[in-house]
């Protein structure tokens, strides 16, 4: 595992950062940045990437990293061309690619949950981008890629959690789709996950979320229980009038034991931090 090079693309982010701050210590970990925040101008390990105007091979020629983890967000024509240099990259050098997809991919199926090899088809722009980059990779060599996808990610600083605490202490209500049966996941899981995939040069299609399921309002319920005596106004959303799915489980690809995580883990992760 000496001197395995890793280049985050997105690793200012949420996530992205998630994922340096449990690899760094591992592996040669480099990381873009997009906003300019003092912590990552000052970190030698990053650099500073701006998906619209800076080609992404200039960062993959200076880094040549052996694993990019792509975490990007931002512009979707720019997503799309930035992963076709990618893939133009591990074509032409030792590399893999492990891209942060999501459950959106199945977002027009609605009566059941997604396993890792069912046909893929969405309905939101966010999922078909998605699609898009995914049906690329399916293009290349199995051992260069690793496709992850998720399902809705928490934890203590991500944006949902954030967003949640802000609309409580502003008195604006929260946002829950009585109807949505999905599976959820945090950062922390992630990661190790993740961490677990490169250690082991796991390579297909992964799907990272809780192995059960739980309706979108009773998470939210629970899971603001636990972060405090709150009476938050709730706006319950129904999109349909029977239940829809919105959750990737693993089948094919599973995880050994102790990496796997269950919805109540994740909520009572709350009370833990």
């Amino acid at each position: 595992m000496e001197g395995k090079k890793i280049l985050i693309l997105g690793g200012s982010g949420f996530l992205g950062n998630a994922i340096y701050k449990e690899l760094c210590n591992y592996y040669d970990t480099y990381g873009t940045y997009f906003s300019a925040r003092r912590s990552f101008e000052n970190n030698q390990q990053f650099f500073r990437y701006d998906l619209e105007q800076d080609d992404v091979f200039e960062i993959l020629e200076k880094v040549r990293p052996q694993i990019i983890i792509s975490a990007l967000r931002g512009n979707f024509a720019s997503q799309i061309l930035a992963h076709q240099h990618i893939v133009e990259y591990l074509m032409t050098n030792k590399c893999t690619l492990y891209f942060l997809s999501s459950a959106n991919v199945f977002d027009a199926y609605r009566k059941y949950p997604s396993y890792e090899y069912d046909k893929t088809l969405s309905e939101s722009i966010y999922g078909r981008l998605k699609i898009k980059i995914e049906n690329m990779l399916m293009r290349i060599p199995h051992e260069k890629m690793g496709i992850l996808r998720l399902p809705m990610v928490f934890g203590n600083s991500s944006p949902r959690i954030k967003e949640i605490k802000k609309n409580i202490w502003e008195n604006e209500p929260v946002e829950v789709f009585p109807n949505l049966v999905l599976n959820v996941t945090n950062d922390d899981k992630l990661t190790q996950q993740i961490h677990y995939l490169i250690n082991r040069n796991r390579k297909g299609i992964f799907h990272l979320g809780s192995k059960d399921l739980v309706h979108h309002e009773d998470f939210i319920k629970e899971t603001i229980s636990r972060i405090g005596n709150f009476n938050p106004i709730y706006k319950r959303v129904f999109t349909s009038n029977e239940e829809r799915y919105l959750a990737v489980l693993p089948r094919d690809n599973k995880l050994p034991k102790n990496l796997q995580v269950g919805y109540q883990e994740i909520i009572d992760h709350h009370i833990s931090k």
